[in-house]
């Protein structure tokens, strides 16, 4: 079994294509990823981008994917951590990375440079290696 962090990107990625995660896969995200992926596709709908009809049927799909949402004291912690080391002026995405030091075998991303700055304290997969 692999243990993988999803931040919102993939997550929205995934609603797109109604993708089917591999049962050998395990998906954790904080508790926070609700919000985020609620506000974005909000502006993706008060962009035109997409209907409200599909940010609904998106946001269906991830209300029935299996994701261990988490936000403990010691995920806090770590993340607060994992900032000061990055230098980042707040912790909402090192809630990601320290999620996956914690309970992880990696994150997944799309964003390049949350990658390359991720990869000095975690390891990072990609979207295919999920799918795969």
């Amino acid at each position: 079994m692999t243990r993988y962090v999803i931040e919102p990107g993939v997550a929205l990625a995934l609603a797109e294509r109604d993708a089917q995660i591999p049962s050998q896969h395990k998906l954790f995200a904080p508790t926070l990823l609700r919000s985020q992926v609620l506000a974005e596709l909000f502006v993706r709908v008060q962009e035109g981008e997409v209907s409200k009809k599909e940010a609904g049927r998106r946001l269906d799909y991830l209300r029935g994917l299996q994701v261990r949402l988490l936000g403990d004291r010691v995920l806090q912690r770590v993340a607060w951590d994992i900032a000061l080391e990055l230098g980042w002026k707040d912790t909402f995405v090192a809630e990601y990375l320290a999620l996956t030091k914690l309970q992880a075998d990696a994150l997944v991303t799309l964003d390049e440079s949350l990658a390359a700055a991720a990869s000095k304290v975690i390891a990072v997969a990609t979207i295919e290696e999920l799918l795969g």
